[in-house]
């Protein structure tokens, strides 16, 4: 089922007192619930008839995270000074800056 694909989020509402599911290719919809599991249940089935009347009225269903091909690449603007102190790390490490990048973003 198409709905099974999207992104879930079950967190902790505090404001609300309760569960908030959520799911990342519909950023306005969300269900709340005294239960965790009832929230992850209560988004899915949400997004289910949302699909569902979408395809109903030829509208455009989001495509699901998972099934987006992504190239690899992304592009990040960081100050001039930032970018000196990368290429100087870069080469003093004796690689590239893309490397450098992706092993500091990789570390987490």
């Amino acid at each position: 089922m198409e709905g099974d694909r999207y992104t879930y989020r079950v967190t902790w509402s505090a404001e609300d007192g309760e569960y908030l599911g959520t799911v990342a290719e519909f950023p306005s919809l969300s269900w709340l619930d005294a239960d965790e599991d009832e929230a992850f249940r209560g988004i899915r089935r949400l997004v289910r008839d949302v699909v569902a009347d979408m395809e109903d009225t030829g509208e455009p269903v989001p495509e699901p995270l998972s099934q987006r091909r992504y190239s690899g690449k992304f592009q990040v603007r960081v100050t001039p000074e930032m970018h000196r102190r990368l290429a100087i790390e870069a080469a003093e490490a004796k690689v590239s800056i893309n490397r450098l990048v992706n092993a500091k973003l990789s570390a987490g």
